[in-house]
C-alpha cells in the first residue's frame, strides 16, 4: 500500500534511499551510457564479465552512476540487482517492465526511467560484445 503523499512504492523508496551497486568501476568490460535530455536523467552502467563453470559469460559485477530523479536512481539500482549473476543472454532479456514490476510499479509518468535503466544495461552488454569482437579480430 502506498502512502498517499508519496507516489512511489516502498521498494522504489528503498532503492532510492539505499541504492545497490552504486559507484564507478575501474577496468569495466562494458559501459552503457544513456540519457534523456527532456527530463535530464543520465545513467551509466558498468559491467564485469567472467566465465561460469559451464563456460557461459556471466555478469560477475555491476555498478551504476545516475544523475536523476527518485525513479531514475531506483530503476538503476534495481536493474543492477536483476542482472548481477545472470548470463549475458539472460541480462539482455531484462525489460523495462521487469524493472518496474520488481519495484512494485512506477507512476506512469516515470516509466521512461525504467526504459533508461534497461537501455543502459543493454548498452553496456553491447559495448562489452563490441570490445570482445575487436580483441578477437586483432591479428599478430
Amino acid at each position: 500500500m502506498r502512502d498517499v503523499t508519496c507516489p512511489y512504492s516502498k521498494e522504489v523508496m528503498n532503492h532510492f534511499r539505499n541504492p545497490h551497486n552504486l559507484g564507478e568501476m575501474n577496468e569495466a568490460d562494458g559501459i552503457g551510457k544513456v540519457g534523456n535530455p527532456l527530463c535530464g536523467d543520465v545513467m551509466r552502467i558498468y559491467i564485469k564479465v567472467s566465465e561460469s563453470e559451464k563456460g557461459e559469460e556471466i555478469i560477475k559485477d555491476i555498478k551504476f552512476q545516475t544523475f536523476g530523479c527518485v525513479a531514475a536512481i531506483a530503476t538503476s539500482s534495481m536493474v543492477t540487482e536483476l542482472a548481477k549473476g545472470k548470463t549475458i543472454d539472460e541480462a539482455m532479456k531484462i525489460t523495462r517492465n521487469n524493472v518496474a514490476d520488481s519495484l512494485d510499479g512506477l507512476p506512469p509518468i516515470k516509466m521512461h526511467c525504467s526504459n533508461l535503466a534497461a537501455d543502459a544495461l543493454h548498452a553496456a552488454i553491447k559495448d562489452y560484445k563490441s570490445k570482445k569482437l575487436q580483441s578477437e579480430d586483432v591479428v599478430i
